[in-house]
């Protein structure tokens, strides 16, 4: 997802700013990596959380210094990122009246950068009036990390899925479990703090369907003609599920793991109500 060598657009001086990526700021497609939710990811760098949202443009100066700037004209950006994705060059040129801001630094790792300049650096502080913006930290594990994740099970599902052993799960009997419960994470996995973690994650998703959360939260994206791919986030946990299938939780609290849960009797109608109310690619 790169641009082209010509790309350039300005940066609000002299400069041009030479396209590496781009990536798109709204409800239903933000860098997970940079809130739980569309309005967090936006007070990271400062802006509105508009319901049109923003496009992302990162790229370079003439003398190397990394800049991010913000426009909001999203459908060029959407149009640029899909023509990347299928190997095509696309020129990435917003045209200056789009531009909302341009912020110093760069808020995600980008691991290209411009030929001809400098390497990727800072600018200079004389050119700013405000500190650099910087990937978050994903060295160790939390918010970030875990979200990180979360996007990794729902990019690769079937790889993941294939993992699980149905029969593994651990028996569903509506009768003895109280009224939060659900079927959770094969017998294996079924540490009481898993239990107890996962009890939490789908009580708080719940609640998400009598009390809409943030704008972002849960969002729905297309999995295959009768199922979608949902992806729900709150305080320290991320849920990652298919609308027919079965569920994946990451807790801030267990570092690393993924838990699956099974469908049992519940899980199809959480699933359902969530799809309902989650924020949907237009």
């Amino acid at each position: 997802m790169a641009g082209t060598d010509e790309d350039a657009v300005a940066t609000g001086d002299d400069d041009a700013l030479y396209v590496l990526t781009a990536v798109l700021l709204t409800p239903a497609k933000f860098p997970s990596v940079l809130g739980d939710d569309y309005p967090e990811a936006c007070a990271t760098l400062d802006l509105a959380p508009l319901a049109e949202g923003y496009g992302l443009v990162l790229g370079q100066d003439g003398e190397g210094a990394r800049w991010t700037v913000i426009i909001d004209d999203v459908s060029l950006v959407a149009v640029a990122i899909a023509s990347w994705d299928c190997g095509m060059e696309h020129e990435l040129s917003p045209d200056e009246r789009t531009v909302v801001a341009a912020l110093p630094g760069w808020p995600l790792e980008v691991a290209v950068s411009a030929p001809g300049v400098p390497a990727p650096h800072d600018p200079s502080a004389e050119l700013t009036d405000r500190p650099p913006l910087s990937p978050p930290d994903t060295a160790t594990w939390g918010p970030a990390q875990r979200r990180l994740g979360a996007d990794e099970i729902a990019l690769q599902w079937a790889m993941w899925r294939e993992q699980i052993d149905d029969s593994e799960f651990a028996p569903s009997d509506g009768a003895e479990r109280a009224p939060d419960d659900t079927e959770d994470a094969p017998d294996k996995d079924s540490k009481g703090g898993n239990r107890s973690g996962i009890r939490r994650v789908l009580a708080e998703a719940r609640s998400y369907v009598d009390t809409p959360p943030p704008l972002g939260r849960v969002r729905s994206s297309f999995a295959t003609s009768d199922a979608r791919t949902l992806r729900a986030d709150g305080p320290g946990w991320s849920l990652v599920a298919r609308t027919d299938d079965i569920a994946f939780v990451l807790l801030d609290e267990e570092p690393g793991e993924v838990l699956p849960v099974g469908r049992g009797p519940e899980l199809p109608g959480l699933l359902e109500a969530l799809d309902k109310m989650a924020v949907r690619p237009s």
